[in-house]
């Protein structure tokens, strides 16, 4: 019982210096109970379990609840998909072009790879590989990666879509899990 005791106290003492056990300021966070609470559903910090009466179905999460890749797939919309994996955390395009060019014929390609389920400019990136073929010869196509920036647009068009996106999430999830809370008058 001894030894169990000084290895608790032990992975204690270096578990709080690795950042899982993070310091709040009393002036913070409200004493009362219920205004606690309130709080940490208006942040989105909680669980609620509903009623247990066995109506209400579990929340899961799917492709369609992340709003990095919602916003991906919204944006991308004006061509059609090769190879779009959730689990793999990879869209990649088809070939696509403009048809307006007369000697070469220019693809492009776009390939998207999320890094990061969060909103963040480094949870993405965005490659674009371009293919030249001469119009009579479709045999000699030459595939590259190029800087463009189209990649850098694109990038910036995702992250601000994704980030309306969840803040229409949190509105939703605060009107959803908004409840009076009794008042308490002497």
């Amino acid at each position: 019982m001894k030894k169990i005791f000084i290895i608790f106290a032990v992975c204690s003492i270096f578990l709080s210096g690795c950042g899982i056990y993070k310091r709040s300021d009393i002036k913070d966070n409200p004493t009362e109970v219920n205004k606690r609470v309130e709080k940490n559903l208006r942040e989105g910090k909680g669980i609620r379990f509903g009623s247990l009466s066995g109506n209400n179905s579990g929340t899961f999460d799917f492709a369609s609840s992340n709003p990095m890749w919602q916003a991906s797939i919204s944006i991308l919309d004006f061509v059609s998909f090769a190879n779009v994996s959730y689990s793999g955390g990879i869209i990649i395009t088809d070939w696509f072009n403009d048809s307006s060019q007369t000697e070469n014929i220019r693809d492009i390609k776009i390939t998207i790879k999320f890094l990061s389920n969060e909103i963040r400019a480094d949870g993405l990136q965005i490659d674009v590989h371009e293919r030249i073929c001469k119009k009579n010869n479709s045999n000699s196509c030459k595939i590259n990666k190029i800087k463009s920036k189209i990649s850098s647009e694109l990038k910036l068009a995702i992250l601000k879509k994704a980030s309306r996106l969840e803040n229409d999430i949190v509105t939703k999830n605060i009107k959803k899990n908004k409840r009076v809370l009794p008042r308490k008058d002497k």
